[in-house]
């Protein structure tokens, strides 16, 4: 294996341990049962803070997503 490979496998397992980390930091979206017959704040418009949260994790994943497809088509041995 070479040293790029290696590297390009630490770069996904960081990127998809702070990908979950994201992910558990996001608020709910919705009521869930709860938002049955009361005003579901499901539609309701982001926040600057959860705005630039979701933009994060989005760019986490494409990157995460890269790496992926660079190892998995065997572009680097």
């Amino acid at each position: 294996m070479s040293p790029t490979y290696i590297a390009l496998l630490v770069i996904e397992a960081l990127l998809g341990v702070l990908m979950i980390i994201l992910v558990l930091v996001h608020a709910p979206k919705g009521d869930g049962m709860a938002g049955i017959g009361t005003s579901a704040t499901l539609f309701s418009g982001k926040r600057g803070a959860e705005a630039g949260l979701d933009r994060l994790t989005w760019t986490i994943f494409g990157l995460f997503m890269l790496v992926c497809t660079i190892l998995g088509f065997g572009f680097v041995k």
